[in-house]
C-alpha cells in the first residue's frame, strides 16, 4: 500500500460530521507534514497542517484531495 500524497504537498481537507456525514463547509486547504504509519485497520493517515490557521490534524487519506 503506498500514500497518494507528498510531504508538504498542498491538498484539501473535506471534514467530516457528526457520524461521518459530510460537512456544508467548503474543504479548506493544508500542508502535508508527515505521513503518519500504517494503522492496523490498513487506513493510511497523515498529520496535516492549515494554510490559514494555527491548526494541525490527523486525517485518514480518504479525507483528503489535491489542491488546485
Amino acid at each position: 500500500m503506498s500514500y497518494a500524497y507528498k510531504l508538504n504537498e498542498d491538498v484539501h481537507h473535506r471534514p467530516q460530521g457528526p457520524q461521518g456525514r459530510a460537512e456544508a463547509d467548503p474543504p479548506m486547504i493544508y500542508t502535508i507534514v508527515q505521513r503518519m504509519p500504517i494503522e492496523a485497520d490498513g487506513r493510511l493517515r497523515y498529520r496535516i497542517k492549515s494554510k490559514s490557521e494555527n491548526i494541525e490534524r490527523v486525517v485518514t487519506e480518504d479525507q483528503l484531495s489535491y489542491s488546485q
